[in-house]
């Protein structure tokens, strides 16, 4: 306890040496985190409500556990420029800002504190190893603030928790694995942070109803597990996600929109996906998927947005595409395609949004130039062998090839021969091979291909995402609510506790 204490201690003189900043640098971010996992690792001894005496009275046992917990995330807390917490004071825990009691689950006799939400509140602070101690919260809404360090290994203590909104702020480290142990959870909004690394393959066999695990610094395959998920919102966006998307992705029944946007996701797209007939939005733009579309597109007819746009596809846009029933947005753009049906031209689709330049059609003119086409149509994937994309370093994730199928197959040069020479490597692909004189000096690097862009057009029901960034700028005084990328989910519905 002496060691706890210090480490209280010391981490809110920290986080109140400052009070009137309202920015929080990344130097002070990760200090938090390394004090965080120094201390107790966000593990809540068994006693600790009795460590501490309070000489005040309340109603029952539970909020009084809830009156430490609150008071200890108060202190946790080092700018509130609203004063959001100001009446964070005195043993009415009930009537404190953001805080809903209602009567517990297995006794209406008595209250207990339900639910948190400090939705854009603007504080600045961690969430401390107390939390904890509200065994009977059901939801915990915190977006649109400014909190950091790692979640603590006591919320496991929180069995009732249905929804987890901690969007939006500045949280770090690993995926946070305790989550997971939540036996309720059924929303999960972890987006805009700075969470990184591995996604766990637990996180798609949790019977969660929403994912939002989007713009972070997630660098992973996507888990074979997907196919597992009960969920009907999966937003994976502006992360490093690479390799393909898995096969098992058909057996996802329940899927309603899947938003893959910016990553480095591969190879060609499962026939698999067809099979998710209660898809109304697909939005796999901005990554480097290849080959051809699927064939058996007509089966997924509630879809309303499809959006492939930044990819590497070829081929043709399939009449049994932009013949959907409910398709409102088809967007096509910067991609490979040589050939359209008339069904997919503007001209035959009044009331379908559509977009299909800088591609490789003939005839038009907001198309790619023909020596951008060429060195990718002349070489087509056959996807019916199967591609399984590649890996963050470009090496193959199965069957690797000798050759990257993503590199364009040239003409092999002709060769000068002499004896003195060994034989140079067939199909080369960076350049030809040098001449017997001396080498000529390296040619100008080649510049990648103009970065992904979030699609041009909305999300049905939802205002359109911003341009996509590479890692969430540091929040400012002013705090925006994250734009939503899935259009059931535009915010957390409001506290309900009828039931809870």
């Amino acid at each position: 306890m002496v060691a706890l204490g210090c480490f209280l201690f010391f981490l809110v003189s920290f986080c109140s040496f400052s009070p009137s900043s309202f920015a929080l640098s990344d130097v002070e971010a990760a200090s938090i985190v390394r004090r965080q996992l120094l201390g107790d690792n966000g593990e809540l001894p068994n006693t600790f409500e009795y460590v501490m005496t309070i000489n005040k009275t309340f109603t029952n046992a539970r909020l009084k556990k809830a009156y430490v917990a609150l008071q200890a995330w108060k202190k946790a807390i080092y700018s509130d420029p609203t004063n959001f917490t100001a009446n964070w004071e005195g043993t009415n825990v009930c009537a404190y800002n953001g805080v809903f009691c209602d009567c517990a689950l297995d006794d209406p006799n008595i209250s207990v504190v339900a639910g948190i939400d400090l939705n854009h509140a603007d504080i600045a602070g961690h969430l401390p190893v107390e939390l904890g101690l509200l065994a009977d919260v059901s939801l915990i809404h915190i977006n649109s603030n400014r909190f950091c360090g790692i979640i603590p290994k006591s919320i496991k203590n929180l069995t009732l928790l249905d929804e987890i909104d901690f969007s939006n702020n500045r949280f770090m480290g690993p995926f946070p694995n305790v989550v997971l142990e939540l036996p309720k959870l059924k929303y999960l909004d972890l987006r805009y942070n700075n969470f990184e690394g591995q996604v766990p393959s637990a996180l798609f066999e949790k019977n969660l109803d929403a994912i939002f695990i989007n713009n972070n610094r997630f660098h992973s395959t996507i888990p074979e597990s997907l196919g597992n998920s009960n969920a009907s919102v999966v937003v994976l966006a502006n992360n490093k996600f690479y390799g393909c998307i898995p096969n098992s992705i058909g057996k996802m029944g329940t899927l309603d929109e899947l938003v893959l946007i910016n990553n480095d996701l591969s190879g060609c797209l499962p026939e698999e996906i067809t099979k998710l007939t209660s898809l109304t939005v697909l939005d796999i733009s901005g990554n480097k998927f290849v080959g051809s579309l699927p064939k058996d597109l007509k089966s997924m007819e509630k879809v309303e947005v499809f959006d492939i746009a930044s990819n590497k596809f070829m081929g043709n846009v399939p009449k049994n595409l932009c013949t959907l029933p409910n398709l409102a947005n088809l967007t096509f753009s910067k991609n490979y395609f040589e050939s359209i049906d008339q069904t997919c031209t503007p001209s035959h689709s009044n009331d379908l949004d559509i977009n299909g330049n800088e591609n490789c059609l003939a005839g038009r003119s907001d198309q790619k130039t023909e020596n951008e086409c060429f060195p990718v149509v002349s070489n087509p994937i056959d996807c019916s062998k199967g591609h399984y994309g590649f890996g963050h370093e470009g090496q193959s994730l199965k069957n690797p090839p000798t050759k990257s199928p993503l590199t364009p197959k040239q003409p092999p040069p002709k060769q000068v021969k002499t004896p003195s020479k060994p034989k140079p490597p067939p199909n080369p692909v960076a350049s030809p091979p040098p001449p017997v004189a001396s080498p000529p000096p390296p040619p100008p690097p080649v510049h990648s291909p103009p970065p992904p862009v979030a699609s041009s057009s909305p999300l049905v029901h939802s205002p359109p995402p911003p341009a996509p960034i590479a890692s969430p700028p540091p929040p400012t005084f002013e705090v925006a609510l994250p734009p939503t990328l899935g259009s059931l989910y535009a915010s957390p519905p409001p506290p309900i506790f009828q039931g809870y």
